[in-house]
């Protein structure tokens, strides 16, 4: 069953999609160096305010070169259309991101410590949502899956 978490991913996902379309190559350059960035910052930096401020610079920089190398970014449609794609890109990191961030319960079951995802203690209307949700059920399976989809998705899981 969709849940309002559901609409709520699905929405961000067409409106950072959309956005990269309507800048065309700067959409591109906007979504692919997002993702790289992201990538590069998770696994180089434990301190959250040094890894945020070197993300402020290598965006501002990426910025700067596709102003500068790519005068004419919109007009023509393949053009919007590798725009979308950069936000796709980007918008699937955000969507995964937000789906796969909340906090996780242990409980001690027997002898065995068992994982709990999303926490019980959350509201319970936010608690109802993810766990019912049919995003969070589809991408569950990158908690086991490559180290580099975990550090671009799930970097804290990893420390």
């Amino acid at each position: 069953m969709y849940t309002w978490f559901d609409a709520l991913l699905v929405t961000l996902l067409a409106f950072v999609t959309a956005l990269g379309a309507r800048r065309g190559m700067h959409g591109l350059v906007w979504g692919l160096s997002g993702v790289a960035i992201c990538v590069l910052v998770n696994a180089l930096l434990n301190v959250p305010l040094l890894a945020g401020f070197l993300a402020l610079l290598l965006s501002a920089g990426a910025s700067l070169l596709a102003v500068r190398l790519i005068p004419e970014p919109g007009g023509q449609a393949w053009r919007r259309w590798a725009g979308g794609l950069g936000g796709l890109a980007l918008g699937g990191v955000l969507l995964a991101t937000l789906t796969l961030n909340f906090p996780i319960e242990q409980r001690r079951v027997g002898q065995r410590v068992q994982a709990v995802y999303p926490a019980t203690t959350l509201p319970a209307p936010i608690y109802d949502a993810v766990e019912d949700s049919l995003i969070k059920r589809e991408l569950t399976g990158l908690w086991d899956g490559s180290s580099l989809l975990q550090t671009l998705i799930i970097p804290d899981q990893l420390r």
